[in-house]
């Protein structure tokens, strides 16, 4: 019995550390997304070039699994509506955002704005009740986001149209989410639903109407993005997401996702020669500081596993 309770004892403590893997490999990549998501908007490449190459990859991939294995219903309302705001409003957006913001400012308002708004939809459309400790969080992000830009503010340069773009997509991608709960949508349907509908509804007017900058010269570009648009932060990433979830729990995930402002927006300053400020670095800590007590459990020592 003893020895028993020891082996079991051993395989929990093996898939607890294995998520904490999946967590932290899963935030290194949405940092890495920041990064080549900018890297895509200050190259050659035209956000609708972006956008289009994310969702022809992804689809894809993803079509033959669903066509072979693991088809549903693509035309369902609900999976229409959440393609439409997490799909397609969400990638014109950041997208264009990118072209015009810098990678870190991207990183506070893109990584730092989704789980506020989260907490206020979810609050709005789902009537979700929630502790203290995540308004406590919620309202250090702000700070974070309100030291950001007070100081452009004050020297009435005011904000870019970059700015305006990264705040709505991470208001559509946040209305996605709390959709998605709502709706009992599974990983896989808005994985798949996402890369599929948004291609067949983005792709016809790209080719026909969009200005485009693709060709075989940018082919370096092309593959970059379409490795880490349509296969890393989509498919990849949603997997380790997933994975995390079930082996440490969503309190634990939201923890680790923490680190993603910070990581990202200093990557951003080392990578592409941003300039450092107080404001920005102060920004970007409380951001983080702000994620990461939003997703603690204060007084409840079993929630974090």
């Amino acid at each position: 019995m003893v020895n028993a309770e020891i082996y079991l004892g051993s395989l929990l403590m093996i898939k607890f550390n294995k998520g904490y893997i999946y967590a932290i490999a899963a935030a290194v990549i949405w940092s890495g997304f920041i990064l080549v998501s900018r890297l895509g908007g200050i190259s050659e490449l035209g956000s609708y070039d972006v956008i289009a190459i994310r969702y022809i990859t992804c689809a894809t991939i993803v079509l033959p699994v669903w066509w072979f294995k693991l088809r549903f219903n693509l035309l369902q309302p609900k999976l229409l509506v959440c393609s439409l705001i997490g799909g397609l409003a969400y990638a014109l957006c950041i997208f264009k955002g990118f072209e015009q913001a810098s990678a870190s400012e991207a990183a506070v308002l893109l990584v730092g704005l989704i789980p506020l708004f989260i907490t206020v939809f979810s609050t709005l459309i789902n009537g979700q009740q929630h502790s203290k400790q995540v308004w406590l969080g919620t309202g250090v992000i702000t700070l974070g986001v309100v030291v950001l830009f007070l100081p452009t503010l004050q020297l009435n340069s005011g904000l870019t149209m970059g700015h305006f773009y990264l705040m709505a997509g991470a208001i559509f991608w946040a209305l996605f989410s709390v959709l998605i709960k709502r709706w009992g949508i599974t990983p896989w349907q808005a994985t798949a639903s996402l890369a599929m509908i948004t291609c067949a509804l983005y792709l016809p007017a790209y080719l026909l109407f969009l200005p485009k900058a693709v060709s075989l010269l940018l082919w370096q570009d092309i593959a970059i993005q379409a490795f880490y648009q349509g296969f890393l932060a989509t498919i990849v990433q949603l997997i380790l997401y997933v994975k995390a979830v079930q082996a440490i729990g969503p309190a634990a995930m939201g923890t680790t996702m923490a680190i993603v402002p910070l990581l990202s927006g200093l990557s951003a300053i080392v990578v592409f020669n941003e300039v450092a400020t107080i404001e920005l670095i102060s920004g970007l800590m409380l951001v983080s500081l702000g994620a990461w007590l939003a997703h603690q459990r204060w007084g409840n020592k079993t929630a974090l596993i």
